[in-house]
């Protein structure tokens, strides 16, 4: 089989990496800036905005692929699934219509309101900038600001914890009226993914990301930092009660864009907040996170070409699918200054990787030497049957990079995973 796969990021290269494993898989690469650990991989490479839907369809023409699987957000918000599939590409990924699960917040929230799918906290969207100050300063209590449209996993500010009332108008008029506010949800996060035939959903393991840019989860919101999960593919803070009341949730919501016509195929990332009352949803993404990618295709023991196919045939099969039973931990090394002022252009030194697995993300190969772009640069996985396990395997090979980056130490240890339990069990 031929595959494409669109976008040039550290989840891409987990990706690519994991069709790698079919040795008969041919995998091409569209990116806007050639990847590395992708570039060694793929047989052909087409350098190009990953929103440049005619030079994506025409070099899937040139390549001869048949199937294509979409790495970020904004190619699918531009509709590349749509023109792909018009040239008999079939895609793993939603159509531009499907894909507003994702790019647009007021649609995802009036979805769920319109089918009484459970799980939507309470929430006001606003198009006008005035009436939106208004609703701020007269409301009691704090709110989730989001704007509507994608925001690179940076755009949510929270009252009473990164900015006051002023701050929060302030907000409101730099978004200029296209605004989604949320009641403010407590509770432990986790991500949730699935594969997603169009009808059939296969969750894959629980992950937890961590957005802050500093550890003790302090800092500011990032594209994340790091991530983990556990060899029982659970998480210590979240109930079996909760999980399978987070996937009904999930297979709701696929349900009802089939019967409003917009059937839902590709990857389905749900962001829950564990509350006293259970699980809330924080955001859909209409693809792998980034960095949950590469923990749970670091784990994924199932050929992912034959995935591919199920989901593209309508014929996704849980006996086809499965996961090590291991623990993982991802933890970037990012540029000095991320995510406001990363420094740009500093030389790299890999230094000793051990057993940790590597996967390239923003960062450029010069002469066969790395130097720093403008956001997170590489990602290192430890795997191993324990948490601490995987948690020494990756902060030793984050370790040894030597340059203007830093990483959040903290990620995977039995210390932060503690405070997250304690937190649940205060909340509930």
């Amino acid at each position: 089989m031929k595959i494409l796969v669109v976008g040039g990021g550290g989840r891409e290269h987990a990706i690519v990496s994991a069709l790698s494993r079919n040795s008969e898989t041919e995998i091409h690469s569209v990116m806007a800036r050639k990847n590395p650990g992708i570039a060694r991989i793929a047989r052909k490479i087409c350098l190009t905005k990953e929103i440049d839907l005619a030079r994506i369809t025409a070099f899937a023409g040139e390549t001869g692929v048949t199937h294509a699987i979409i790495g970020p957000e904004a190619p699918l918000e531009a509709g590349v699934v749509d023109e792909l599939a018009a040239a008999g590409v079939a895609c793993v990924g939603p159509t531009k219509a499907a894909a507003r699960i994702e790019t647009d917040k007021a649609f995802c929230r009036d979805l769920m309101t319109h089918h009484h799918i459970s799980g939507n906290p309470a929430y006001r969207v606003f198009h006008d900038t005035a009436e939106a100050i208004a609703f701020v300063k007269d409301h009691d209590g704090d709110l989730a600001i989001k704007p509507i449209g994608l925001t690179g996993g940076k755009g949510v500010r929270i009252m009473g914890e990164q900015v006051d009332r002023a701050g929060a108008i302030a907000y409101v008029k730099q978004i200029k009226g296209d605004v989604v506010f949320e009641e403010r949800l407590k509770g432990e996060e986790f991500t949730l993914q699935a594969f997603v035939d169009g009808s059939h959903i296969i969750p894959m393991p629980l992950v937890q990301d961590h957005k802050r840019a500093f550890e003790g989860d302090t800092g500011p919101n990032t594209g994340g930092m790091g991530s983990y999960s556990m060899p029982d593919h659970m998480l210590p803070f979240v109930s079996r009660k909760d999980y399978t009341a987070a996937l009904s949730i999930m297979a709701s919501v696929v349900a009802a864009m089939a019967k409003d016509g917009h059937p839902y195929k590709g990857i389905l990332y749900g962001q829950f907040m564990n509350t006293a009352n259970g699980p809330k949803v924080i955001e859909f993404n209409a693809r792998f996170g980034d960095p949950e990618a590469m923990n749970v295709l670091t784990l994924l023991s199932s050929d992912l070409t034959d995935v591919v196919t199920g989901i593209t045939e309508g014929t996704l099969s849980a006996s086809k699918v499965a996961f090590d039973h291991a623990a993982t931990v991802c933890k970037y090394v990012v540029p000095v200054g991320y995510p406001a002022a990363p420094k740009i252009g500093r030389p790299l030194n890999l230094g000793k990787t051990g057993d940790a697995i590597l996967y390239y993300a923003n960062v450029e190969e010069r002469d066969g030497r790395l130097f720093t772009l403008t956001s997170r640069t590489l990602a290192f996985v430890g795997k191993a049957d324990t948490l601490a396990g995987a948690e020494h395997i990756a902060e030793q090979a984050a370790s040894a990079v030597k340059g203007s980056v830093h990483h959040r130490r903290d990620i995977g240890t039995q210390t932060l995973l503690n405070r997250r339990i304690a937190h649940m069990k205060e909340l509930q």
